[in-house]
């Protein structure tokens, strides 16, 4: 994936100059300035931060993490940060670079290593179709992340680690700001009993689709599925920014015709004419699922919303 950088000479350059800049004043000394990457990250940034500060969201709108370019806005708040919260290199790599050009004083958090998380590996083999290197054919490998674990990214679709995720940024937030730990630490005790609560609560909603079968548009969903009892039959493209070939179309094609399977979900992301063209002279319906929430405004309630949503739009067409 290449970057735009505005006629920079790459993300070092545009961070130095702005982070010259963002150490002018004592302002950053006196505030928490808090950054995340992506929507659901944010927000349970957000929640745990409630009462104290607001982190600032990089990816908003229906931008995609995979495919994103920094503004000199965004570099600006990134190099005046205390932290950045980010997830790995497989969700949002254009982070890879840009944190290595950030200012020695910004920590910058990878959230797919906090403690007790419960870690998928990727599928492989057939509708999950990955080569040997697991980044298919080569390019950059949203499937597969560079520790070479081939973990699965999409770590925030499991409640139970988002909540482990809170406990981490409070704990982190706590020690950058020691006078508000215990403020962290509550928002976090909070966030997580009300995730207990919705769990049980999307679980009953789902629990009747257990066994439909469906095709997603990439690989994103297997922490939700794991957790709520559904399983995809597989996914029309590897990685999100690498277009998928004529004959997975037509192999897709008659996958969904031998399973039957119920619907094929399409992403607001990306564009949906690949779902139409399989989905030809097949029973299947069309459906959208988001794992980012683009629709939902960003926030404190922008998570729980996520997973709400997430549970309607597949048992609208799953149903």
């Amino acid at each position: 994936m290449r970057l735009k950088w505005f006629g920079m000479r790459g993300p070092a350059a545009l961070i130095a100059a702005l982070a010259a800049q963002a150490w002018l004043g004592a302002a950053w000394a006196r505030d928490l300035n808090v950054v995340a990457t992506i929507k659901p990250i944010h927000s349970i940034v957000a929640s745990v931060m409630q009462g104290v500060a607001k982190p600032t969201l990089l990816v908003d709108g229906a931008a995609s993490p995979h495919t994103f370019s920094l503004k000199p806005s965004d570099a600006r708040a990134l190099a005046a940060a205390r932290v950045v919260f980010r997830v790995s290199d497989a969700i949002d790599p254009f982070m890879s670079k840009v944190a290595k050009s950030l200012p020695k004083s910004v920590e910058v958090v990878v959230l797919d290593k906090a403690p007790g998380l419960t870690l998928h590996r990727i599928r492989r083999g057939g509708p999950f179709e990955v080569d040997d290197e697991g980044t298919s054919g080569g390019h950059h490998g949203h499937a597969h992340d560079k520790s070479g674990l081939g973990i699965d990214g999409h770590i925030w679709l499991d409640p139970s680690n988002a909540a482990l995720i809170a406990f981490h940024v409070a704990d982190v937030l706590g020690k950058a700001q020691p006078d508000a730990a215990a403020r962290f630490k509550s928002n976090a005790d909070a966030l997580a009993r009300d995730l207990a609560t919705l769990t049980p609560e999307l679980s009953e909603r789902l629990s009747p689709l257990a066994g439909r079968s469906f095709v997603v548009f990439h690989d994103a969903y297997q922490y939700f599925e794991k957790r709520f009892g559904l399983h995809a039959a597989g996914s029309v493209t590897v990685s999100p920014d690498l277009a998928p070939s004529v004959m997975r179309l037509s192999a897709l094609r008659t996958k969904i015709g031998r399973l039957k399977a119920a619907c094929v979900f399409a992403e607001p992301q990306f564009e949906p004419r690949l779902i139409v063209t399989i989905t030809e002279n097949t029973t299947a319906k069309r459906g959208v699922v988001d794992p980012l929430g683009a629709s939902i405004p960003a926030g404190v309630g922008h998570y729980p919303a996520l997973l709400r949503k997430m549970a309607a739009d597949f048992a609208q067409c799953l149903e």
